[in-house]
């Protein structure tokens, strides 16, 4: 039986969990998409190497009947790009240069398929398919749930090249939680090839962000109720934990993270705080936090940034996050960062 002490306690939480609305100042976006069928979840960026305007957003539309929705930089639906008929996809990621043979190098996108336990590998900008329909992951796991993919990251190593595919569950063992995948590539399309398994979980909430820093060869993740935690990406550097950091800026769930890196070294980690409607900012350098920002988001789950410019709307780079109507802002990186940005 539950006594009026328990109501009284339940009711104080309720208040506390629903209190969602960030009370920093708003930095509204600068172009809110179409909306999708379903339930947006993660968004990435493919910046066109030859005119960044016509950059492609993607994100997710997380249902059975889901979808990677693709728009451009005015928020609209390319359809011709859009993935249709995938069971369940969470998460998404991009990465650049993907060697096939001696003459033929191609862009990817990745993603999972939650309800196929698998993931996928299209190029882009052409949006063919290069892996034979997917890849199972997990597959040692005699516990089917631990077999679900929900978080993926692409890292590409800055010591020869290779391009990897770190993907997470939805849920699993308190160690070795995430396994990372080679993608190799031939002239018939791309094979995955287990190389580790590595990661704690705490045993709360769940893991669903992975973002990469390419550059110092870093991954970064959210173990939702807890912390970030951080470890090489490169796999020859082994499997220790680097660091765990952020817990106490957060309100509830640590969700999407996007990691902005700048050519002098300097650079930003932008966490969402789902429940209080807002996001974190920390040093790439050192990860100490800096500020947070709200970007009138709710519930934000997935987010993505780059640096570079892309057009007149975008000078200073974009953020993309999930927005929990069905859409994803898009917000001028300068906007986000203000004075961090000088730094």
């Amino acid at each position: 039986m539950i006594n009026y002490r328990t109501t009284l306690l339940l009711w104080f939480v309720g208040l506390v969990s629903c209190n969602t609305k960030s009370t920093l100042p708003p930095v509204h976006p600068d172009v809110i998409t179409e909306k999708t069928l379903n339930d947006t979840d993660d968004p990435a960026i493919w910046v066109n190497p030859d005119d960044a305007e016509k950059s492609i957003v993607f994100g997710t539309d997380k249902k059975t009947n889901g979808a990677i929705y693709a728009f451009d930089l005015e928020g609209k639906i390319i359809e011709e790009k859009t993935i249709r008929n995938i069971e369940r996809p969470n998460n998404v990621d991009v990465e650049y240069g993907l060697q096939l043979n001696d003459s033929i190098t191609v862009d990817i996108l990745a993603f999972t398929e939650r309800e196929k336990q698998q993931i996928r590998v299209f190029s882009v900008p052409d949006m063919k398919p290069l892996d034979g329909g997917g890849f199972p992951v997990f597959e040692d796991e005699s516990n089917t749930e631990w077999r679900l993919p929900m978080g993926i990251s692409l890292f590409k190593s800055p010591k020869d090249s290779s391009i990897y595919a770190i993907v997470g569950r939805k849920t699993g063992p308190l160690d070795n939680y995430l396994y990372q995948y080679r993608l190799i590539g031939d002239s018939s399309g791309v094979k995955s090839q287990l190389v580790r398994k590595f990661g704690k979980f705490s045993g709360q909430k769940e893991i669903e962000a992975i973002a990469v820093d390419d550059e110092n060869a870093m991954i970064y993740y959210s173990d939702e109720g807890v912390c970030i935690r951080k470890y090489h990406a490169e796999p020859y550097k082994g499997n220790d934990e680097l660091s765990f950091f952020g817990g106490e800026y957060f309100l509830n769930d640590i969700e999407g993270i996007a990691v902005a890196t700048y050519s002098n070294g300097a650079g930003y980690i932008i966490v969402s705080d789902q429940q209080r409607g807002q996001f974190n900012v920390f040093s790439r350098k050192d990860n100490s936090f800096i500020k947070a920002v709200n970007l009138t988001t709710l519930e934000t789950d997935g987010c993505e940034v780059v640096t570079v410019p892309l057009n007149e709307t975008f000078p200073n780079g974009l953020l993309v996050s999930m927005n929990d109507e069905q859409n994803f802002f898009f917000h001028d990186l300068g906007k986000v960062l203000g004075e961090a940005r000088k730094n």
